[in-house]
C-alpha cells in the first residue's frame, strides 16, 4: 500500500447491520474506516480517494473502478461476485476478494424453515386454527392440506459448495437420499447427475449455485415441466437463477407443489415481481434473509477485516481477483 494513511469505505454498511455488530476488528484493520449508508448516486465521490471499498449489494461497474485512482481492493460483504466488474478490476490491478463459509449455518436454517414450511403447511394450518375453521370442522381442518414425510424422498442439489453440502447433511438426517447436479460446462461426474435427469427424480431441489452467464435462467419453463407435479423448488441463491413468471406460472397451474424463495432478480423489487402476487399457492417469498442471523452478519464482518489484514501484508486471503 502506499505511504498515505489508508483510507477504507464501507459503502453499504447498512446492508449488513443495523447498530447490532462489533466493528472492532474491522476498524483494526481498516485504518481511517468510514461507514455510510447505501446511496448508489454517490458511489463515485465516495471511492474517488479511497484505498479499500468495502461493500453488499451496490454495484461497482468499469467506469467507477477507472475512476477511483487509489483504489487497491475491493472486500465483499459476501460470497457472491456479481455485483463488481471483475474484468476491469483486473484491467486496472484492483484486488477484489470475498467471504465464504461464513453464514452456512444460518442459510441452512432458512432452507430448512422453507422447506418444513411448505412440507407442514404451517401458514396454513396456523390460518385455520385461528380463524374458527378447525373448532367448526376438525376433520376437515386436519386433512386440509396434505402432509407428507420426507423420509425415503429424494432431495435434489444445485451447487455442490459449502451451502450445498450443509443443506444436504440435514436432509439426510431426514432419512432422504441426496442427488446432486452436475457442474455446467464440466465433464460429468460419476456420482453425479444432468441436471434434467436430477429435476425429474428429486422431490425437493435446492438452487445453490452462484449467479454467471451460463445459470442465469437455470430454471425456466422447460426446467419446471420436468419436476415432479408435488416436487419442492428451493431458492436461497440468486434470483436470476430462476425464471420468476415461469415459476409463478407453473405454482398457478398447479404443475409444482411448491416454491421457497429468499432472492429475486431484483432486489428489493421496486418494479414488482410476478412471484409477488399473493395468489399464487404454496409460495413462501421471504427479502434475502438467509444469510442474514447476527451471528453470521458478525462473522462476515471480522473475515472481512482479516481479509484487508492479509492484503496489507501481501497476501491473497479470500482473492477471488
Amino acid at each position: 500500500m502506499s505511504a498515505h494513511p489508508l483510507k477504507t469505505v464501507f459503502l453499504d454498511y447498512d446492508t449488513v447491520s443495523k447498530d447490532d455488530l462489533d466493528t472492532t476488528r474491522l476498524r483494526e484493520a481498516a485504518g481511517e474506516l468510514i461507514l455510510y449508508e447505501s446511496d448508489e448516486s454517490k458511489i463515485a465521490e465516495r471511492i474517488r480517494d479511497a484505498d479499500v471499498a468495502l461493500l453488499n449489494k451496490l454495484e461497482l461497474t468499469r467506469e467507477l473502478l477507472f475512476g477511483a485512482p487509489r483504489l487497491k481492493l475491493v472486500a465483499l460483504a459476501a460470497t457472491g461476485t456479481n455485483n463488481v466488474d471483475l474484468i476491469a478490476a483486473r484491467d486496472r490491478g484492483i484486488a477484489v476478494c470475498n467471504v465464504r463459509a461464513y453464514c452456512t449455518a444460518s442459510v441452512v436454517q432458512q432452507v430448512w424453515g422453507l422447506i418444513l414450511s411448505l412440507t407442514q403447511h404451517v401458514y396454513e394450518f396456523s390460518r385455520l386454527s385461528k380463524d374458527g375453521s378447525w373448532a367448526r370442522d376438525e376433520a376437515g381442518t386436519v386433512f386440509s392440506h396434505p402432509i407428507r414425510e420426507l423420509n425415503g424422498r429424494i432431495f435434489g442439489v444445485v451447487g455442490w459448495g459449502e451451502l450445498g453440502r450443509g443443506a444436504a447433511r440435514v436432509a439426510e438426517t431426514f432419512g432422504m437420499r441426496v442427488a446432486i447436479a452436475n457442474r455446467l460446462g464440466e465433464p460429468p461426474h460419476l456420482s453425479r447427475m444432468n441436471l434434467d435427469e436430477l429435476l425429474t427424480k428429486a422431490d425437493i431441489v435446492s438452487l445453490h449455485c452462484p449467479l454467471t452467464h451460463a445459470t442465469r435462467g437455470l430454471i425456466g419453463a422447460r426446467e419446471l415441466a420436468l419436476m415432479k407435479p408435488d416436487a419442492l423448488l428451493i431458492n436461497t441463491a440468486r434470483g436470476a437463477l430462476v425464471d420468476s413468471a415461469a415459476l409463478a406460472a407453473a405454482l398457478k397451474a398447479g404443475k409444482l407443489g411448491g416454491a421457497g424463495i429468499d432472492v429475486l432478480p431484483q432486489e428489493p423489487p421496486v418494479k414488482g415481481d410476478p412471484l409477488l402476487d399473493s395468489q399464487i399457492p404454496n409460495l413462501l417469498v421471504t427479502p434475502h434473509i438467509a444469510w442474514a442471523a447476527r451471528e453470521a452478519r458478525q462473522r462476515c464482518i471480522d473475515e472481512m477485516a482479516a481479509n484487508i489484514r492479509d492484503f496489507r501484508d501481501g497476501g491473497r486471503r479470500g482473492r477471488v481477483v
